[in-house]
């Protein structure tokens, strides 16, 4: 090994990951990716997504940009850091508020007499007994609160054709929850 080879500045690997060098980039990750996943590990209450948010800075990083003049690419990475968390954020309540419109919802046709426990407990019985389609526009739209037009590109149908799977999802599992709750069989 060759001690006496001067050690690749931050500016110098990120001018050559700018001309598409992996193992400028390879370094630059290397020598920060501790210091970001600190940052962020340090600010997320579990660690679920930890890895995809780091990868997601690195990933913003080799896109392109460059630190402002005077500040270190440390310190730069750490605001795009914070801009990637800001935006996991704000994804994280969107899909949690369309989640809750679900059971509000499901709240509102069980009443106040108690039932709502009952219509949760088994919504999951509810879900499962959707077909394919059926439940994965569910899945996205409620769970990953994909817009429906990016629903549409992922089914290869209008706008309007998922939009339509969503809702007839949306009566079967509204359904399904009236039949369990009268009595009838789920």
């Amino acid at each position: 090994m060759d001690t006496t080879a001067p050690i690749a500045t931050d500016s110098s690997l990120l001018a050559a990951t700018r001309r598409r060098d992996h193992a400028a980039f390879a370094a630059l990750v290397g020598r920060h990716e501790r210091a970001v996943g600190g940052y962020l590990r340090a600010r997320l209450a579990g660690r679920g997504e930890l890895d995809d948010l780091c990868q997601e800075v690195f990933v913003r990083l080799y896109a392109g940009g460059d630190p402002p003049a005077g500040v270190s690419l440390r310190a730069w990475l750490f605001g795009i850091a914070r801009n990637v968390l800001r935006e996991h954020l704000r994804g994280a309540r969107r899909r949690q508020h369309a989640w809750t419109e679900l059971c509000l919802e499901i709240e509102d046709r069980s009443g106040d007499d108690g039932r709502y426990d009952d219509a949760i407990e088994r919504l999951p019985a509810c879900l499962d007994g959707l077909g394919a389609s059926a439940r994965r526009a569910i899945d996205l739209f409620y769970g990953e609160n994909l817009p429906m037009r990016e629903l549409a590109a992922q089914f290869k149908r209008s706008e309007g054709a998922v939009k339509l799977l969503v809702h007839r999802a949306r009566q079967a599992v509204k359904r399904c929850l009236d039949t369990a709750l009268s009595g009838g069989i789920a």
